[in-house]
């Protein structure tokens, strides 16, 4: 009688692996990247100007580079004159003059006829520079008409 009572009890093992929580894990870990994929910042930061800003206050003059109606770089550091430089010459200088004046800040300054791409292109050179924030220069617009 025991002999028989030992042989119900055995079970056949199985030799499958039950993916079922692995596929759980896997749509989790696929909902969390989906959800946090378009919130992450991989773009340069700057700070786009309202139609009605004030100017900004601060104490240390600001870097500004210029680009022209045709696409040329000019570079104002402090109280100097504006001088004209290419790609290579704007990233080493920025990047020396930033590294001495972490506080200071750096404006660009674009025609509003020159292609965007020329403007994006200097946002990356001042990233590149090591820039951490880059504010974008405008004029006032003229208070509205009374009639």
């Amino acid at each position: 009688m025991q002999h028989s009572y030992r042989n119900r009890k055995r079970r056949k093992l199985k030799a499958e692996i039950n993916v079922v929580p692995y596929i759980d894990v896997m749509l989790v870990l696929l909902i969390i990247f989906m959800v946090t994929a378009p919130l992450m910042n991989l773009g340069v930061d700057i700070e786009l100007p309202k139609s009605n800003a004030t100017a900004i206050q601060n104490d240390k003059e600001p870097v500004v580079v210029s680009v022209d109606k045709d696409g040329g770089y000019f570079l104002t550091i402090g109280a100097n004159a504006r001088e004209p430089v290419d790609a290579d010459i704007l990233v080493n200088k920025v990047s020396a003059f930033v590294r001495q004046n972490p506080q200071v800040p750096v404006l660009i300054g674009g025609d509003e006829r020159v292609d965007y791409g020329r403007v994006y292109g200097v946002m990356v050179l001042l990233q590149q520079a090591g820039v951490p924030k880059v504010g974008l220069m405008s004029q006032p617009m003229p208070p509205p008409e009374k009639r």
